[in-house]
Parts: structure tokens; sequence; C-alpha cells
């Protein structure tokens, strides 16, 4: 087993930061990141290198040793990497972003290649997203939900209108004149008798837009089952059947008449749509990049 000098750079940060929060801060790393190096490295020397009394981490003796040992050396490959890079072509950034798969094609992925640094995007659902936000897994992601945590800021860009949505070919005579007369109940059994379309793992849209507009949970499964939401526009295009999706996925088929607009609900299902990144991150120009590109795009869906 070798020592790795990361390690030893997590062990100076907690040692001058007095926390294993200031230390990940400080390095611009995970907190559990920083727990890990430190415990490799214990097991490494062989012994406790810092006593954990409440939030503070006081060095050991052994610790106090340790840190006067390797602070020179350290200090002098920090400065010569510093030096190396400023004499070399500037490092290229990667930035990390999380999305839903469905806004990642809406929005981004045709900018994609015109980015200037290098971009990692994954999928995932929302309280997964967050917590690798919050982990540094992930440096920014599109998100409706916000977390708690104190080490991310939300910014609010744009919003989404949940909406029941058909194919242009979907007779919805007899439902609008329901509607008229504020029929719930002969609305929900008109309902109940459409084809719908769902996705795989993902009812929320359509269990939040029926618990808002008829007071019960949806006891009906869609008949059938794509991968996505825009795999859902693509099978109501031009066809019929019924869907529950955000406005701004379908706008341009609705324009092109390929959908329509069936109900928006008594009630309007809305959701705010929000930047989340870290307080502290080294790549703030890169995020401040991509948000603009989102706002570009978003005003012009």
């Amino acid at each position: 087993m070798m020592v790795n000098l990361e390690w030893y750079r997590s062990f100076k940060a907690i040692y001058k930061t007095g926390t294993l929060t200031g230390a990940a801060e400080n390095l611009f790393i995970s907190q559990p990141g920083v727990s890990l190096h430190l415990s490799s490295l214990e097991s490494y020397v062989g012994y406790k290198l810092f006593e954990r009394t409440g939030r503070k981490m006081i060095p050991t003796e052994k610790g106090k040793v340790l840190y006067n040992f390797i602070v020179e050396p350290l200090t002098k490959l920090e400065d010569a990497e510093k030096h190396f890079q400023k004499s070399t072509e500037k490092h290229t950034p990667t930035i990390s972003v999380g999305m839903c798969f469905e806004t990642f094609q809406i929005t981004l992925e045709q900018y994609i290649s015109t980015l200037p640094f290098n971009v990692i995007i994954r999928f995932g659902e929302y309280p997964e997203m967050l917590d690798q936000l919050d982990k540094g897994i992930l440096d920014l992601i599109i998100t409706p939900q916000k977390g708690n945590s104190q080490h991310i800021e939300h910014e609010a860009f744009s919003s989404e209108t949940i909406v029941l949505v058909g194919g242009i070919e979907t007779d919805a005579q007899a439902f609008d004149t329901l509607v008229k007369k504020k029929d719930l109940s002969g609305m929900e059994d008109w309902l109940k008798q459409q084809k719908w379309y769902g996705t795989a793992g993902d009812m929320e849209h359509l269990l939040r837009f029926w618990q808002l507009n008829f007071g019960k949970h949806a006891d009906f499964r869609p008949n059938y089952i794509v991968p996505n939401l825009n795999s859902i526009v693509r099978c109501l295009s031009g066809g019929k059947g019924l869907a529950i999706i955000p406005d701004f996925l379908c706008k341009k088929e609705v324009e092109d008449e390929k959908i329509k607009v069936i109900w928006e609900g008594t009630s309007k299902l809305t959701n705010t749509l929000y930047f989340g990144c870290r307080k502290n991150t080294q790549y703030a120009s890169e995020i401040h990049l991509i948000k603009n590109l989102f706002k570009e795009v978003m005003v012009s869906i």
C-alpha cells in the first residue's frame, strides 16, 4: 500500500481549518472524501492523527509531529504545481451537470458542443442529484425541488405547467362539455376510458395532477409505458391518446398541431425550476455560462 499525496493534502487542510467541513470547502471536494483521505492516512501510519471533540478536530501529539514533518515539503510541491500550471496551457475544467433526461434533450443537447470546457451530463432522480451536488459529485443541477443543505444555493430561472395533452386525433368534445358543466365525476370517468401514455417508474406528474384536480389518488395505470417524456410526445404526435407532462416539452408539437393541450386543470399545477450549485465552487464562471445558455433556451421554447 502506497501513500496518496491527496491524503497529506486533506490532512494539512483539516489541521489548518480544524474541521472536516472547512477542509472540504478549502479543497473543493466533498466532506466524505476528506474523511476517507484521513481514515486512509491514519490506517497507513497506524495511529490517530486527530481527536474528534464535537465538531472540532484537535491534532494528537503524533498528528502535530507528522504535520511539522510534511508541511514544508507539501507546500513546496503545491508551489511547484502552481508554477507548472502557469507555464503550460490553461487546464480545461470538467463540469458535472445533473438534470432529467427530457430537460437535457430539449435544452442543452444541441448546444453542448459549443461549450469551451469539458462537460459530464448525469441523469437521475432529484433527491439523488441534490445529494450528489452536496457531496461534490455534481457541480450544477437543474431541478424543480429545493434541498435544505446550507452548502447549496438555488436560483429560480423558469417554471413549467403540468398539463393534460392528447394526440391531435383525440376527440375531446365530450370532455370539454363535462369541463364546462364542472362535472368532476363525469370528467374522471371519461379520462379513465382513454388510452394513456406513461413512463417507467415515474408517475409523479400524473399522481399530483389527479390529486390536485380530483382530490383522490389516480387508481389506474397507463396503457403504454415508454422510456421517457419525450418518447410520449413523439408517440402522441399526429395520433390519439392522453398523457400528463410539462408544457415546455411539447410546445413545438402543439404549435405544429401534432399535439393539443386538452386541459390545464381546474387549478394549474406549476413547478418552479431551479439551478442548484454549491456556494463555494471553483467553477463559477463555467456554471454562469451554462446558466445563461439555459435561460436563453427556455425563453425561446
